[in-house]
């Protein structure tokens, strides 16, 4: 019989684009305005409060909106931010990630799921995590 390891659970997905495309190109990149040192904050940020096991950040490659800056969305929300900067990072961080409160100034336009909505579920306390066998 195999051990058992318990799957990661996380609470959210935070998705930071760190697409790369030539220099000249026309639509510009993610990776050429920052997006590796938001995603290294972001990651940096969420280890320092103890937030890791629950706040999982991923790199992403093109997110398809690229005259937006750096852009991060995070899931289960679907909630899109663009223009993310490395100082943004513990706003982002403190007020939706835990508390789950939209960071308006940041979000993208055009995002009718939300329905008008600036809140979401606030992070829920840590649970002791179970092996399953």
């Amino acid at each position: 019989m195999l051990a058992s390891t318990s799957m990661p659970s996380f609470a959210r997905h935070v998705f930071v684009c760190i697409n790369e495309r030539a220099a000249d190109h026309p639509r510009g990149c993610c990776k050429a305005k920052g997006g590796g040192e938001v995603r290294d904050a972001l990651k940096k940020a969420l280890k320092a409060r103890g937030l890791d096991d629950r706040i999982r950040a991923n790199n992403a490659g093109c997110l398809d909106q690229c005259e937006q800056g750096i852009t991060v969305v995070v899931y289960p929300e679907q909630v899109w931010y663009g223009h993310v900067t490395e100082a943004d990072i513990p706003e982002l961080v403190e007020r939706h990630l835990v508390k789950g409160e939209l960071v308006e100034r940041l979000l993208l336009p055009d995002q009718p799921h939300l329905r008008g909505t600036t809140r979401v579920e606030p992070l829920p306390e840590k649970a002791d995590r179970k092996s399953v066998v």
